[in-house]
């Protein structure tokens, strides 16, 4: 969508329009999702451009299209001053300005799209989806902004939870087919939308299916956040998606391996749609692959058997999805793997462990890396010393508020074999959620310490709760 806006040339007046003409704030230039109000026909043209090159599906013109994604652009609340403001980002996602603003965007994206796939649909008899796209945000709930200081966050799990509810609401109004959780470079940002995902459906009585899409950010196969491949497939099983997959930050080559493995291990459908390459500004596109090299590449993933879906991120035209789309439908799709049963021999289940991790009968857990425990996995470690009840050194430390040696004692531990820490801060001289909640933030700033997944241990609901709200990994 944005390659192809971009190559329309579009001044700021045509962002601006007639709504935004007098407009006093930020150019908003680039902003994408503002010429569904001021220039909609250039969306319904890219659309079209799209299905008729041979998409199945195409994608809302969305991708920034929440309160916290567009507040750069069109919020007029009191400004962040530049220092720490825990309550910056609560009055963006409650803004009634800007949220009206963002359930009339995401809506009209909504029906524009549906009015074109049905139009493509009706014209060639084959039947075309939207899919309601759900983009990541210019902030991360995993990652402290401030280098000095690892334990801050500029935004909580609930004010991402809220703002991509109110996109939710919208695009599920507007008639979607499927939602799109796309572009993952921190897994904690996306189960937040996926808990807003999931109260949506309660309120509506509905769901529709559901597809989530990360992005491994270079060859070393991790997110931006830490993640392996792996740790994120487990970290959002729990939504139950029809479809998980990779795209965009890798072109088809530096993507491969992972979608090889994605391919290995996904208990769902796998999709794919990686960038035109490495970006690349003397490129037309500002990414080197052409349709005619790029689509073998990506072609030769389903050849292999790996994928249900394939497509294009960054880079990619009409162009490419038409090199695409005639020969893809002649691979057959990946089928999806068994899951082992309890009647099944333990070197049966033994060898689907191997092949296939989440199938078989295995409690998977994930810090920034995952830990399978099957039957054959042996005596699992849980490091309890991080446990102001069990341990007086880390008791002392919290109640001090030291928790550099606190962060210290859960290192040696996951050093000395841990494979799971048990965090428990329950005491009655402290604040537990507000204690948990900080500590867990340094503990995901330490790659070594945060690898291993996390028990959270307490007496109390709202402290196992603050716990998992900022917990990228399952726990």
């Amino acid at each position: 969508m944005g390659t192809t806006l971009q190559r329309l040339g579009l001044t700021e007046t045509d962002y601006r329009g007639e709504r935004f003409r007098d407009w006093k704030g930020k150019d908003l230039k680039g902003a994408i999702e503002l010429l569904l109000l001021t220039k909609p026909e250039a969306v319904e043209r890219v659309h079209e451009e799209y299905l008729r090159a041979g998409a199945d599906m195409i994608e809302t013109n969305t991708f920034s299209a929440t309160t916290i994604g567009l507040h750069e652009f069109l919020f007029t609340g009191k400004p962040s001053d530049g220092r720490k403001d825990p309550e910056f980002f609560d009055r963006v996602v409650n803004d009634d300005a800007l949220r009206e603003t963002t359930r009339e965007i995401n809506d009209i994206a909504a029906r524009m799209a549906r009015e074109a796939a049905d139009h493509i649909s009706n014209e060639t008899g084959e039947a075309r989806f939207v899919a309601g796209a759900l983009g990541p945000l210019p902030v991360t709930a995993s990652l402290s902004p401030d280098v000095n200081d690892p334990g801050f966050r500029a935004v909580t799990f609930d004010q991402i939870k809220q703002s991509y509810r109110d996109q939710i609401d919208a695009l599920l109004g507007g008639g979607v087919d499927v939602l799109l959780v796309e572009t993952i470079f921190d897994t904690l940002n996306a189960k937040a939308a996926l808990v807003a995902i999931s109260e949506a459906f309660e309120k509506n009585g509905c769901a529709i299916p559901l597809l989530i899409s990360g992005t491994i950010t270079d060859r070393s196969g991790r997110t931006l956040s830490g993640q392996t491949l792996e740790a994120f497939l487990t970290s959002i099983a729990h939504a139950d998606p029809l479809v998980v997959g990779l795209n965009c930050a890798l072109g088809p080559d530096e993507m491969n391996p992972f979608i090889e493995e994605l391919a290995r291990v996904a208990p769902a459908f796998v999709s794919a749609y990686p960038n035109a390459g490495l970006p690349d500004p003397l490129s037309e596109t500002g990414f080197p692959e052409t349709a005619e090299t790029f689509a073998p590449k990506a072609l030769q993933w389903a050849r292999n058997g790996w994928l249900n879906m394939v497509g294009g991120c960054c880079g990619t035209t009409p162009a490419h999805i038409t090199a695409l789309a005639r020969p893809a439908r002649e691979f057959p799709p990946r089928s999806l793997p068994q899951a082992a049963t309890v009647e099944e021999s333990d070197s049966t289940r033994e060898e689907s462990a191997i092949h296939n991790p989440q199938s078989a009968m295995t409690l998977a857990l994930s810090g920034l890396e995952p830990l399978n425990i099957t039957p054959e996995f042996g005596f699992v470690v849980i490091g309890e010393r991080t446990n102001v009840t069990g341990s007086p050194k880390f008791s002392k430390a919290i109640l001090a508020g030291d928790f550099e040696g606190a962060i210290a004692i859960a290192r040696q531990q996951v050093a000395n074999g841990a494979n799971i820490i048990d965090i428990n801060l329950d005491e009655g001289m402290l604040d537990s959620e507000a204690a948990m909640t900080h500590f867990l933030h340094l503990v995901s700033s330490e790659p070594e310490i945060a690898r291993v997944p996390t028990m959270i241990d307490s007496s109390k609901w709202s402290v196992i709760e603050a716990g998992l709200k900022c917990a990228q990994g399952k726990c």
